[in-house]
């Protein structure tokens, strides 16, 4: 069984943070969010390679963090485009890597920005007991909140209605870019050849509910979308469970830490309080009030107050800058 990890996107709704880096790098508590899934393929002996779906923007990135990592199966499938404007959309990038690595086996594709809380080994359990695609599927708790997923209606597990961002939905039970094909379900060239929407995985799923047979993985553990500043600091929270995360190599003085808050090598924190913050590498924050707030790496903020800010790297920000 072969998978692929979707880490192509421009992650443009957390800009400035992740201009220059890929989302799925960013640090959740003592690892990254594409750390965890790697982990999980990794552990898995059904898959024998993981193929790391990016784009030429990021290519170095991750060839970089795969030089230094453990993991032993991932190599890494470079799409040609360097912008969100030249993206050949998610299906489009699946069905041109499927024929570039010439892949003839059952396929796992899972989004790199999934922070997933139950074990893929179970997911590929649930799979090979249908023999058929399978997704995994939660519940968000909201019908409003649905609206921005694809949204599922299941019988005994096996999807009968599949409805990709719909206005009103049915439920509030979704789909989360973790599936599972067998090999000839892999219809992608098919798909497409038809016109049909290349950016979306979602509408590839809709699409292959009324040609194939569809079952759903339903889970209750946690889920995270790392897409917004607030998913990610909610992951963030989930992870460090309310504590704080400080490095040996940063440096905090007569400063209150709150609740969720990550301190990375090199910052330096003097006279402030934070809470449910993530401070990057090398930042330095002097007399500050932050909260829910992102602070990259060699940036100095003085003497401000925050609430929900995004702040890029080598900003200054506040009346002693």
């Amino acid at each position: 069984m072969k998978a692929v990890v979707l880490a192509g996107g421009y992650a443009t709704r957390l800009w400035p943070i992740t201009r220059h880096r890929p989302k799925m790098l960013l640090p959740i508590g003592e690892t990254t969010v594409i750390d965890r899934v790697f982990a999980e393929l990794e552990a898995d002996d059904r898959i024998d390679e993981v193929f790391v779906s990016t784009n030429e923007a990021f290519a170095g990135e991750f060839e970089a963090y795969l030089a230094d990592a453990d993991f032993e199966k991932p190599t890494l499938s470079v799409e040609d485009t360097t912008g969100e404007s030249e993206k050949f959309g998610v299906v489009g990038a699946l069905g041109q890597l499927v024929d570039r690595e010439e892949i003839a086996d059952d396929l796992v594709v899972v989004a790199g920005d999934n922070l997933i809380g139950f074990d893929v080994a179970d997911f590929l359990d649930a799979f090979e007991s249908h023999d058929s695609p399978t997704l995994a599927a939660y519940d968000v708790g909201a019908r409003d909140k649905a609206t921005a997923y694809g949204v599922i209606d299941i019988e005994d597990d096996r999807v009968v209605d599949f409805e990709e961002k719909p206005t009103d939905p049915p439920s509030s039970l979704v789909s989360i870019a973790c599936y599972a094909f067998p090999q000839e379900s892999l219809r992608f060239e098919e798909y497409l050849a038809d016109g049909n929407n290349p950016d979306e995985p979602g509408w590839f799923i809709q699409w292959l509910v009324e040609h194939d047979e569809v079952y759903a993985f339903p889970f209750d553990e946690a889920w995270f979308d790392i897409g917004t500043p607030e998913s990610y600091l909610a992951a963030v929270g989930w992870a460090l469970d309310g504590d704080s995360l400080v490095s040996d190599d940063a440096v905090v003085i007569d400063s209150e830490i709150g609740e969720n808050v990550h301190v990375m090598a090199g910052a330096r924190v003097v006279d402030s309080t934070l809470s449910d913050t993530v401070v990057f590498g090398n930042a330095t924050v002097l007399d500050c009030e932050i909260h829910d707030s992102i602070i990259d790496e060699e940036t100095k903020i003085e003497d401000i107050d925050l609430a929900g800010a995004l702040i890029g790297a080598h900003s200054q920000l506040g009346h002693g800058t």
